[in-house]
């Protein structure tokens, strides 16, 4: 104990001993000792002694403190001490009193330490298996390392947690530590080993971060709360900036919607503490990263819908139009409104229905443009105005037109300030800030509107009293031939180079006046400073729009004298190294960047966004159709348009291709349907010829049955007169046979008209030609059929000729029979007599019934043969006429080959004087490529018809 007062400043007999030989001891005594307290009073002296000696302790003592870590996991006490040790070196404590050079050492001092502790990753593992311990003094002092050691190695170390088992796991769960201070600093901690590591963060949000840091943030009073919640927000911050994947789970899990309560700010906005404001700030930042430019159009697009259906762009706006908000928070509100309204047409709808609480209600868009023209408003304030109106704009046409409508002469409203006044208020004013603000806000009205770009040439300005309106296009040219700010013209030569590109209409009214082009080579040609040669190589810019989008409707100012002005009065080199200043310009470059006017000062602010990707664009036409000469041009537009006749010739070649392909195809599926129609005719008429077969073996069985009959007939014609009530009978059969047959016959007439009335409407879609070989085929087919039925008829004639010649015996044999039995027989034989009549009666009735079926069965026939007879007469019919359709088709083909050839043999020519003239040709393998294919299709149609 002697040892430890003198460490301790104890009163001690002798010198005393340095720091470095205390800490050996020290050392030695960790080392060495074997038991517990010892171990424990030595690790406590060297954490007292580890902020004064730091280089020391460090230097020595941590391989023995991380093996106490190793070995004395059962003593909580320990641990905390040399955990709290190993903070304290690795630790780069701010201190103020510290100059520059000596927190620079710290600083170092810290790094290599660290670098010494993970240089063995299992010494991290161990530090992420002492979290697990619920002891506070383990797991607090275990946090607060970890986190130093995130500061000063970060990268080394997310690499190490992230191979961890379960290393970001047993981190997540010291957010759900019922301790505020082990929570709050696990915050921190979870801040260092986010950032700038997707894969952790992915791992994070999965780990469910958002309900439980939102959850958070609900406990700790959302924007009221205190440092926790800024935490909470800077973590969430880490997960979601440029990480679409937790972006995507984010929305996805309905998150967006607990993030509407957060701008409920109430109507008592007075009193906004420092914390609150930075809160809220930092809120609407992480509303930002949802909907930012830079993410994927889809994303932005869904995230903007989720917003405004939950209510939270409503809540916005509501900010954005609320009194006493602070100036910062209202830049950024207005910011974040732009990007929620950035390309949504839903979104930009509902902003241009929200209404100022002001008295008469005026629109925000006017308030707003109201302060973007004061010049009295902040600089940052002005930005962001304009930010949101160029976000209303973008892609929304309608909103475009309203804008523009508000200029037009017969919307304007006297009692009212609309934004179009406010625009040109700002055009025209004295502070060349708003100038180039109003100047940049009325292009973005006009950006790809070719409408609103001529209606915008009707807009009248009243300069002065007692001389006539001048047009918004000449006033804008007036400003800018009076030498103004740069700013100012700057700005004005971007609102004309967008209001005239693409648009011959306001070419022409811009070359109208006469005094327009004279000062833009004046200005073009002559040598300024470095401030002037932006004007020069935008003005350049003007004059190259007014020659490359030139209809040639003004004599003296058409494209070539216009190229021939430039060449003598500038120089075409010159001309082109002017306009390619633009795009070397540093501020140029600091706006392509990004769509929002970001500006260290007002000075700075030169470049639109919007407008940087028109420069892009025109750069490398302008400077190629200033070096082309007059004859190319005419031989560019006649190559044009013989190529675009080609094309158009092509086009009605393929056309015709297609409508005789889909001809053709229809009237293959109709002979596929008349063929198998054909067959089942076919089949039906085989049934027919068997069951005439069978009709005909009947008769012949009745036939010598009547035979018998008749002849018994004849020895007992005399008995009772029965004989000739049933001849009687059998004649009235016969003549209702008759009518019968009269009936089929009118019958077969109406079918034979159907039939005609077929063949005319079938005409008009059969194909012949694949169908010629079938056809024969059926001729054949019904002709042998046709002999079958004639041969038929003729035997069933022949039946009934032989019938008619039994009955007329019959009825003979009646009236020549005398009444000779005058009851000299007996009545054994009567009876008989009358049992055969019985039978004969029996089977006369029988054979009426079969003749009559075998009449119905034939006149059934002779339907079916006429019917095929019209068909193949149809067939035939339709079979000269598409051949006939078919070589006409062929001859226009020809026809077509040959004007193709022609007009290649017309191309190649004139490519070939182009490539002598120098000019580069476009390869057409491309489209004779496509042509070749469209020869082959045809000639392969051919061979199919």
């Amino acid at each position: 104990m002697n040892f430890f007062r003198g460490v301790m400043g104890g009163q001690a007999a002798g010198p005393q001993p340095s720091g470095a030989e205390t800490i050996q001891k020290l050392c030695d005594r960790v080392a060495s000792s074997t038991l517990l307290e010892d171990r424990r009073d030595a690790v406590r002296a060297l954490k007292s002694l580890s902020k004064k000696y730091r280089m020391e302790v460090g230097t020595q003592a941590m391989d023995h403190l991380i093996n106490i870590l190793q070995t004395d996991r059962s003593d909580s006490e320990i641990l905390g001490y040399a955990l709290d040790t190993l903070y304290n070196i690795i630790c780069n404590d701010e201190e103020e009193e510290q100059d520059e050079n000596a927190q620079k050492q710290a600083d170092d001092l810290g790094v290599q330490f660290t670098d010494t502790f993970i240089q063995d990753p299992e010494h991290v593992t161990l530090l992420l298996t002492l979290l697990e311990e619920f002891d506070f003094h383990v797991r607090w002092p275990g946090v607060k390392l970890l986190t130093a050691l995130l500061k000063n190695q970060g990268v080394q170390v997310q690499g190490i947690i992230l191979v961890s088992p379960m290393g970001v796991s047993r981190l997540m769960d010291l957010l759900a530590d019922s301790r505020e201070v082990i929570r709050n600093d696990g915050l921190l901690l979870l801040q260092q080993l986010t950032k700038s590591n997707a894969a952790i963060q992915k791992i994070v949000a999965f780990e469910n971060a958002f309900e439980r840091l939102l959850d958070i943030i609900t406990e700790e009073g959302s924007s009221d709360g205190g440092i926790v919640v800024e935490d909470c927000l800077l973590l969430l911050l880490n997960l979601l900036k440029n990480n679409s994947s937790n972006q995507n789970f984010f929305k996805e899990g309905s998150y967006i919607q607990r993030m509407k309560p957060w701008f409920e700010v109430g109507d008592d906005n007075s009193g906004w503490s420092a914390q609150k404001v930075t809160n809220l700030h930092l809120m609407l930042q992480l509303v930002r990263v949802m909907v930012s430019p830079v993410n994927s159009p889809g994303a932005t697009a869904s995230c903007q819908k989720s917003m405004y259906q939950c209510g939270l762009l409503q809540q916005l706006c509501t900010i954005l139009m609320a009194t006493g908000v602070p100036a910062d928070i209202l830049t950024e509100t207005i910011n974040t409104v732009s990007e929620v309204i950035r390309g949504s047409q839903v979104n930009q709808d509902y902003f241009a229905s929200v209404n100022a609480p002001s008295n008469p209600p005026r629109p925000a868009i006017v308030v707003l443009l109201m302060s973007m023209v004061n010049e009295r408003q902040p600089f940052v304030l002005r930005c962001a105005v304009l930010y949101c109106f160029q976000c209303f704009l973008y892609k929304n046409q309608k909103g475009q037109g309203e804008i523009v409508a508000t200029l037009l002469p017969s919307t304007i409203d006297a009692n009212s300030i609309s934004a179009g006044q406010l625009l040109c208020g700002g055009l025209f004013s004295a502070d060349s800030l708003s100038n180039w603000c109003a100047a940049v806000a009325l292009a973005h009205a006009l950006q790809d509107n070719l409408t609103q770009k001529e209606q915008l040439l009707r807009v009248q300005l009243a300069t002065s009293l007692g001389k006539p309106p001048v047009s918004l296009l000449q006033q804008c040219t007036n400003i800018l031939s009076q030498g103004s700010k740069v700013q100012t013209r700057v700005g004005l030569l971007m609102l004309l180079c967008t209001w005239i590109s693409n648009c011959p209409i306001a070419v022409t009214h811009f070359l109208h006046n006469q005094e327009n082009v004279p000062f833009l080579t004046a200005q073009i040609s002559e040598n300024l400073g470095e401030d002037e040669r932006l004007v020069q190589g935008l003005c350049a810019l003007l004059l190259g729009i007014c020659i490359y989008y030139n209809d040639n409707s003004l004599e003296n100012y058409t494209k070539e004298k216009l190229k021939q002005l430039i060449e003598k009065r500038i120089g075409k080199e010159n001309f082109v190294e002017k306009l390619g200043f633009i795009t070397k310009h540093e501020l140029y470059s600091r706006a392509a960047q990004k769509p929002q006017p970001v500006f260290p000062s007002p000075e700075q602010m030169l470049f639109d966004h919007e407008f940087t990707k028109l420069v892009k664009e025109l750069e490398g036409m302008i400077t190629k159709a200033v070096h082309k000469s007059s004859e190319e041009e005419k031989k560019e537009e006649e190559v044009k348009k013989t190529l675009e006749q080609h094309d158009n010739i092509v086009t009605q070649y393929k056309e015709l291709i297609r409508e005789q392909d889909a001809q053709i195809q229809e009237l293959k599926e109709q002979v596929s349907s008349m063929a198998s129609q054909t067959e089942q005719m076919q089949t039906t008429i085989t049934q027919q010829v068997s069951q005439i077969q069978q009709h005909k073996d009947q008769y012949n069985i009745l036939k010598l049955k009547l035979g018998k009959d008749n002849q018994s007939q004849g020895d007992g014609s005399q008995m009772n007169g029965l004989q000739t009530e049933e001849l009687t009978q059998l004649r009235e059969e016969m003549e209702e046979l008759r009518k019968q047959h009269t009936l089929l016959q009118s019958q077969l007439g109406d079918k034979d008209a159907l039939i005609n009335t077929l063949r005319s409407e079938m005409s008009q879609t059969a194909e012949g030609s694949a169908a010629g070989s079938d056809n024969t085929e059926l001729l054949k087919e019904l002709e042998a059929l046709r002999s079958q039925v004639q041969s038929q008829s003729a035997e069933i004639n022949q039946m009934k000729t032989e019938r008619q010649e039994l009955l007329r015996r019959a009825e003979a044999g009646s009236s020549d029979a005398a009444p000779s039995s005058d009851g000299s027989l007996d009545a054994a034989k009567m009876a008989e007599l009358e049992s055969r009549l019985a039978a004969l009666t029996t089977d006369t009735e029988r054979l009426k019934g079969e003749a009559k079926s075998s009449s119905e069965s034939r006149a059934e026939l002779e339907q079916q043969l006429a019917s095929v007879n019209s068909t193949v007469a149809i067939l035939q019919t339709e079979k000269a006429k598409l051949q006939t359709e078919v070589q006409e088709s062929k001859k226009e083909q020809d026809d077509l080959l040959m004007l193709l050839a022609d007009q290649d043999q017309k191309i190649h020519s004139l490519k070939q004087k182009l490539k002598e003239l120098g000019e580069t040709v476009d390869d057409e393998d491309d489209l004779d490529a496509r042509d070749q294919t469209d020869d082959d299709e045809e000639e392969e149609d051919d061979d199919e018809d």
